[in-house]
């Protein structure tokens, strides 16, 4: 781990904002965030709500990386990305899409807690169908199916032409015997929480039990600590983002932009799931790409979005407390 900067430079700069979304996503309708400069930029500090401060940490440790430390050498300077259709009802997937400009590729979260398999299967038949049969379609469970689940519903959802399934099961193992029940079908798996939340995030990649994987920058602890998991891995990889905010986009699009390869639509476009951001354009989709750039937020911005006080205490006492580990475990190593 590189040095970290004082506390103090730190919270010198950070402000606590809440995003509105659109529609509702994860459960939630408003995405908090902490963002702060550093001496190479604004950066992100996001983890979701329920996660504990040791996981958090990890997260702080990615801010500070992209805010402190020089980003790796672009190899590319646009960065192809997917919709992302939340689990919404079939008649309300064409208003979502519409916020994507010219996105070829769609990522559709299934196994909604609360929801069947068919209010999935209709939803991506809506979505394949305003995609045509040009688009790329890919699903999203999170780990919300056991394996006989998630091999009916591949089976129910096979006839839209998925291009991969992602973390359908949420054990490395379950995704090992799913992969085996279904290579029949030729529809690859990736993992994404099996590598985010996992103490090994190799580990699904030595099972076989994914075809690809699904990296976010933050929750693993910043874009180099990210490049050296694909490499160790050796698969393919699709850059995704945590719902930021464009100031947290940007670290995943320094991600995707540094990869020696990149063979699939990322999924980076999400800003356009918030009705407003904290800079003045948001990165959002442009004919299906974005620019690899690095925001800053406005004034009037950071101002308009603030969080009400207690949430702002909340984030800062937050943030505090995984600085502490972070400082911990570079006195231990």
């Amino acid at each position: 781990m590189s040095p970290l900067p004082p506390l103090s430079d730190v919270l010198a700069t950070a402000r606590v904002v809440a995003l509105p979304l659109a529609t509702r996503f994860r459960g939630i309708r408003t995405r908090e965030a902490v963002v702060f400069e550093g001496p190479e930029g604004w950066t992100e500090f996001s983890p979701f709500v329920e996660y504990d401060d040791p996981e958090a940490a990890t997260w702080l440790a990615a801010a500070i990386d992209f805010g402190w430390y020089p980003a790796p050498p672009a190899v590319r300077a646009s960065i192809p990305v997917n919709a992302t259709v939340p689990a919404v009802a079939a008649a309300e997937v064409a208003a979502v899409l519409a916020r994507y400009d010219g996105c070829r590729t769609a990522k559709v979260k299934v196994a909604e807690p609360g929801q069947v398999l068919a209010d999935d299967v209709a939803r991506v038949r809506a979505v394949r169908e305003a995609m045509g049969p040009e688009g790329r379609v890919r699903v999203d469970a999170n780990g919300g199916w056991n394996v006989d689940e998630a091999e009916r519903a591949v089976h129910a959802l096979a006839g839209f032409d998925l291009e991969y399934v992602e973390q359908p099961c949420a054990e490395v193992e379950e995704l090992a015997e799913l992969r085996e029940r279904i290579g029949y079908l030729d529809i690859p798996i990736a993992a994404d929480e099996s590598v985010r939340k996992a103490a090994d995030p190799l580990r699904v990649a030595r099972a076989g039990a994914a075809d690809l994987l699904v990296i976010k920058a933050q929750p693993l602890g910043g874009v180099r600590a990210a490049l050296a998991i694909v490499e160790e891995a050796g698969l393919p990889a699709v850059v995704s983002s945590a719902l930021d905010t464009s100031i947290g986009l940007s670290m995943g699009l320094a991600l995707a932009a540094a990869l020696p390869e990149l063979e699939y639509d990322c999924g980076l476009g999400t800003a356009a799931l918030f009705t407003a951001d904290v800079v003045a354009e948001p990165l959002r989709p442009r004919a299906g790409a974005l620019a690899v750039t690095r925001p800053f937020p406005t004034t009037s911005g950071l101002d308009r979005l603030e969080a009400p006080a207690d949430r702002c205490d909340w984030w800062l006492q937050r943030l505090a407390r995984c600085y502490r580990i972070l400082e911990a475990d570079i006195t231990r190593g």
